[in-house]
């Protein structure tokens, strides 16, 4: 029999009850087992699409993960923790960050044009990772700058097979 497909926020929730086990086989070496990282990214990549108007990139690209259904190309964030990355190299044309939450949820935390998220970062110097890492306070700041027409719009909220919105943002922490 096949295995029905599981949701995000299922598995989000599965995926933090594991993160916790191994917190505590591994106390003494104080490791935490954040989910950050490409696990998180594409989970990210996924909710992105279910809640706002793009599309993905079947395949990965420089510099953005999608295209919005009016051509804009657009690069996504996210995180589980206090902080999203940006490029060093490059200002992506639009720039959508997230964080997630541990119920499978997520806040918006920008939503706009790439050069104003870039404002947060335009006097650094480049790293070694090739990102800069950005406070979701800093983001969320220049996100209530961006005016309705700059941002992606999101669509109409439809039910995922666990009943819950797909894409429904949560209210901020």
């Amino acid at each position: 029999m096949p295995q029905k497909p599981i949701t995000i926020p299922d598995a989000v929730r599965q995926l933090l009850a594991i993160v916790e086990l191994l917190r505590q086989s591994y106390k003494t070496q104080k490791k935490q087992f954040t989910l950050d990282g490409r696990l998180v990214g594409d989970i990210g990549e996924v909710l992105a699409e279910e809640a706002y108007d793009i599309k993905l990139f079947e395949d990965i690209q420089k510099h953005h993960d999608a295209t919005a259904s009016d051509g804009r190309l657009v690069q996504i964030k996210a995180t589980m923790q206090k902080n999203l990355t940006f490029p060093v190299d490059h200002i992506p044309l639009y720039y959508i960050g997230i964080q997630i939450h541990s119920d499978g949820t997520f806040s918006e935390v920008f939503n706009g044009p790439g050069a104003l998220a870039w404002e947060a970062v335009k006097n650094r110097k480049p790293t070694k990772t090739n990102l800069h890492s950005v406070s979701v306070s800093a983001l969320s700041k220049l996100n209530a700058k961006v005016a309705p027409a700059d941002r992606i719009p999101k669509r109409a909220l439809t039910l995922r097979s666990s009943g819950t919105p797909a894409g429904k943002p949560a209210a901020a922490p």
